[in-house]
């Protein structure tokens, strides 16, 4: 089997620190757009499918940050340890950080109550987390970053402008043009949302998924001895990617069709990946990811349980 250079995925989709405090995030704006209710606007490139957000902790040059829906403590998770020189912690303590993959935990070393920047916005109190093993040698991007803005503000991520838009509003005021879903969260703050796959065309099957941003793959099936889905006639083996405990081989292929509330995507790319090594997330049927995601405008609700979506210009850009 040929390995080749993938992106990142889940990379903290099971992340899980034992006796770690929960922290509180503070975010001050240098620029505000109103008075009455405050959003600061962000801008982020994608690369392979993933979003790129501009940050600096303290004086580091600006680091390239993945948004990540499975980041669930507040703060910054910085993978390329040759930044530890650059980034001052204080007090900082080792910890083992595990994720997705077969091989051990990484080794890691973390500081809470520090601060970053993100564009215009300032976030305290924030917990730094820095690897110290050379498993994310080789990845253009330096960390993940999640819950400071999924949880402490309404999220809406622009495609089209390639913009994320952070609402202090407790309410997201929205026209027809969306259309919204339920989210349903465990004990990780991950959201999951209910979607349906079609896999040779002929039956549609109802599946529990959760939202992974920082997958560059459209959809990931898991796979188990019990599946609500078969599997397609046609699969190849493949090296999928890499989490933080190592690498993760499975299979790809096509299936005929993922629905999304009421949007359908055709013909699509589909990684089947072995569910005791890809995911930690117990009755998973899969993963959703940003190849999917970024056909649709977002608005990650979490206040009110809510991912409102709206397909946008790249929706019918084939896979």
């Amino acid at each position: 089997m040929v390995k080749t250079q993938r992106t990142l995925i889940g990379i903290l989709s099971a992340l899980a620190i034992v006796s770690l405090s929960a922290v509180s995030c503070e975010p001050t704006a240098l620029t505000s757009t109103s008075t009455s209710t405050k959003k600061y606007e962000i801008p982020f490139k994608l690369s392979r499918n993933k979003i790129i957000l501009p940050v600096r902790v303290g004086d580091s040059r600006e680091l390239k940050i993945i948004l990540d829906t499975g980041m669930h403590f507040e703060g910054l998770l910085v993978y390329n340890k040759d930044l530890k020189d650059s980034i001052t912690l204080e007090n900082e303590i080792e910890v083992q950080v595990p994720g997705a993959g077969a091989d051990s935990a990484s080794t890691a070393v973390m500081a809470d109550s520090m601060s970053f920047h993100m564009g215009a916005v300032k976030f305290t109190n924030q917990r730094i987390i820095i690897l110290q093993s050379d498993r994310m040698a080789g990845f253009t991007s330096d960390g993940v970053t999640g819950y400071s803005l999924f949880g402490n503000y309404t999220v809406e991520v622009d495609y089209d402008k390639m913009i994320i838009t952070l609402h202090e509003s407790k309410e997201v005021k929205v026209d027809s043009s969306w259309e919204w879903l339920p989210m349903t969260f465990k004990d990780n703050k991950i959201p999951w949302i209910e979607a349906a796959v079609n896999i040779n065309g002929k039956k549609e099957v109802p599946v529990s998924v959760y939202i992974d941003l920082a997958s560059s793959e459209a959809i990931e099936l898991l796979v188990r001895k019990a599946m609500k889905f078969d599997l397609p006639d046609e699969l190849k083996e493949s090296y999928l990617g890499r989490g933080l405990s190592g690498d993760i081989y499975g299979h790809e292929g096509r299936i005929a069709s993922l629905k999304l509330g009421s949007f359908y995507l055709e013909n699509i790319p589909t990684a089947f990946a072995p569910a005791e090594v890809r995911s930690k997330q117990e009755g998973a049927d899969g993963i959703i990811g940003n190849n999917a995601l970024r056909r649709f405008n977002l608005i990650f609700d979490y206040k009110n349980a809510r991912l409102y979506i709206k397909p946008n210009e790249y929706f019918s850009e084939p896979f």
